[in-house]
């Protein structure tokens, strides 16, 4: 059903966007309308993610795999600049979702002076929030 949830808000944002590529101009480009599009659905879904696991469990894969723990929330840009930036250089983390596990979200409230600040980064005992993409590419080992 959360799955659902967050396809119906993508859907809602294809909606905004094409309303507002085709505001005031019904003759405007077809392209431009998709990759609008295109973009608000990447921006708002969780499609460029792996599958999120609970808090404990994702601690116990980060540290099994000896991979950073990445905890993200859907939309936002920051998350999504990080993912992208190891994608490109084909490197795995684990990603735990805030919005899916309030374990997770708790855990980030801890380390964070009680915000939901994402992506935030734990490799072993230390933490980043919002790091650089080279330092977390740096932890790969």
């Amino acid at each position: 059903m959360r799955n659902a949830k967050q396809w119906g808000i993508a859907a809602l944002a294809a909606v905004a966007g094409f309303s507002l590529v085709n505001f005031g101009n019904v003759a405007s480009s077809i392209v431009v309308m998709v990759l609008a599009v295109g973009f608000l659905l990447v921006l708002t879904t969780p499609v460029l993610y792996p599958r999120s696991l609970p808090d404990d469990a994702s601690r116990e894969q980060a540290s099994d795999r000896s991979v950073p723990l990445i905890y993200w929330r859907p939309g936002c840009i920051f998350c999504l600049r990080l993912r992208v930036a190891l994608l490109l250089r084909g490197k795995k983390a684990v990603w735990a979702s805030i919005r899916q596990d309030p374990a997770s979200a708790a855990r980030i409230r801890s380390v964070n002076d009680g915000n939901e600040t994402v992506p935030t980064v734990f490799v072993g005992a230390e933490h980043r929030t919002n790091p650089d993409p080279s330092w977390v590419l740096a932890q790969f080992v």
